[in-house]
């Protein structure tokens, strides 16, 4: 495909940022999905209070343009070769801001930010929950559809907007000595937008207040079975319906960027959730698909077809694409401190480089004993425990850095068994195929233990940010710039396949625990249990 643009045919490309929870990166991509541009800059965390973790709205806008301008000088072309626009974002960070001035009420609140966790644990202690959890158990009871039991053990996570919204709703009074987020609820002229609608309603100066389906799906108040905002659960926490953004499909004609600001106008046909965007990219495509995600935390998804998953461990349903009448849920585990704990790891000074880790862990022959709980965040599915804290345990004088560093390179593995073995448990689907992708990938030692643990073939592509490919994958088909699915598969590349050392376990499919790992596993185990309710303990 060539761009006639001033009467000229030239090659085309499609364009696609992805705002990642440290890194803002944009990339070129080409015709056969080569990366031919690429620029990033950081995402500066702000920490104004120990708990709460912010971003500067004008800085991640300011951020975003220099690395589109910067992708596109370095492919060596020009704005008007550029066909669309896709854009992935991280999840769950939001802002408020007017709908006439386009000023912000306050700064991004991040999905890391505790600021909610009181009112989350008061929640989800409430005689209010406990009646509507044992409603949705009765509901079960009389319909025996199993949607209600998992509504009934659903409980508030502060990585969902709904109560830092809610929060903000309260707690920001005034802006700029004279606005009044209250007043702007009240007047209509509030708008609600984790960062891909803020960033849409800026690159069309204002004129579109709109998400896709994964983000939406995403932030908590979202009901995945009815496809819309939950008129419920905002009913029932007092949130605004008026403030929130129209969604619209994952693939869609969402507006131009204003020419003003690149030159051009570009069309945006494609906004994404990171982690959709990433499975996405990964072409995983068909059901029972999985995509493990090793970023700043760990994310397993698994493709469960055309209607949402009903989980009673604490799996996510999510909306992984609309691109027509094609609607692709997914089922979701995380945990959240993967990169976060070798990032604290190197803040120790127990290593210089990331790149060391693997050679490190590979040296010694075991972790001395040593287990490592990576709870910074508490402890998601399956134990779904905010209070858990995270620790090294088993220490000893004869403990050496390598050891330190095994154990938490070996914990990383040991959560995504344990996700793993709760996906297997929950949706009965048959795995296809298993794919990794983001930063920890890169480290050989995580990936080959991931292997053996689970006992499956894992695939690493060539480029491990797939978030980026994926939104850019979606941006492309919208304008046709690739024909189908089929085209991308084969455009997919992949750099090494890891191979279990031990056979399969054709009952689980899991892993067959080699005999040094099965005390290492226990070990881990238990010491997971005493991180558990540490901060409820007297």
């Amino acid at each position: 495909m060539g761009s006639r643009r001033n009467g000229l045919r030239r090659e085309s490309f499609v364009l696609c940022v992805d705002v990642g929870t440290t890194t803002i990166r944009c990339h070129v991509f080409d015709k056969e999905a080569k990366i031919r541009g690429s620029c990033s800059s950081k995402v500066v965390l702000l920490y104004p209070e120990p708990g709460l973790v912010e971003l500067d709205p004008e800085e991640l806008w300011t951020g975003f343009i220099k690395v589109v301008k910067g992708a596109v000088q370095d492919a060596g072309v020009q704005m008007c070769q550029i066909e669309s626009l896709g854009i992935s974002t991280q999840r769950g960070t939001f802002t408020t801001w007017d709908r006439t001035t386009g000023r912000p009420f306050h700064n991004f609140i991040s999905y890391q930010d505790l600021r909610a966790a009181k009112s989350v644990c008061s929640w989800n202690s409430s005689y209010t929950m406990m009646a509507v959890q044992g409603a949705l158990k009765l509901l079960y009871l009389i319909s025996k559809q199993k949607r209600f039991l998992a509504a009934s053990l659903v409980v508030f996570s502060t990585q969902h907007v709904t109560f830092r919204l809610l929060w903000a709703l309260t707690h920001y009074k005034e802006v700029c000595d004279l606005l009044l987020l209250s007043q702007a609820v009240a007047e209509g002229t509030c708008c609600f937008g984790t960062i891909d609608t803020w960033l849409l309603y800026k690159l069309t100066k204002g004129e579109v207040h709109a998400t896709d389906y994964s983000n939406a799906s995403a932030t908590g108040m979202f009901d995945t079975y009815q496809m819309g905002w939950s008129g419920i659960l905002c009913s029932a926490v007092s949130l605004p319906l008026s403030i929130l953004p129209k969604v619209e499909d994952t693939s869609y004609g969402f507006g131009s960027t204003d020419p003003s600001i690149f030159g051009v106008s570009i069309p945006i046909t494609a906004l994404m959730a990171d982690q959709q965007a990433a499975m996405f990219g990964e072409c995983c495509f068909d059901v029972g698909d999985v995509k493990i995600t090793m970023g700043t935390g760990t994310f397993i998804n698994i493709h469960t077809g055309s209607k949402p998953h009903t989980s009673i461990a604490g799996l996510y349903p999510l909306v992984g694409w609309k691109i027509g009448e094609e609607v692709v849920f997914l089922a979701e585990g995380n945990a959240a401190d993967t990169g976060t704990a070798i990032k604290w790891a190197q803040g120790l000074g127990l290593f210089s480089d990331v790149k060391e880790t693997s050679a490190m862990a590979y040296s010694v022959a075991h972790s001395d004993g040593v287990c490592f709980v990576p709870s910074f965040s508490g402890l998601q599915a399956p134990l779904n425990d905010p209070q858990a804290c995270a620790s090294f345990m088993g220490l000893k004088p004869s403990t050496n850095k390598s050891h330190l560093v095994r154990a938490i390179l070996e914990s990383v593995a040991f959560r995504i068994r344990q996700l793993y073995q709760t996906m297997l448990n929950e949706t009965n689907i048959p795995i296809t195929k298993i794919r990794v992708d983001g930063g920890v990938c890169s480290n050989d030692f995580v990936v080959q233990l991931t292997t053996d643990l689970i006992g499956r073939k894992i695939a690493r592509p060539t480029h491990h940010e797939m978030s980026c490919r994926g939104a850019a994958f979606v941006a492309g088909l919208g304008v046709g710039f690739w024909k189908n699915q089929e085209e991308l598969k084969r455009l997919h590349t992949t750099d090494e396949m890891f191979l279990p050392r031990q056979a399969a376990q054709t009952s689980t499919e899991l892993g067959v625990v080699s005999g040094e790992y099965v005390p290492v596993l226990q070990s881990w185990e238990k010491a997971l249990r005493r991180s558990m309710e540490w901060y409820n303990r007297p």
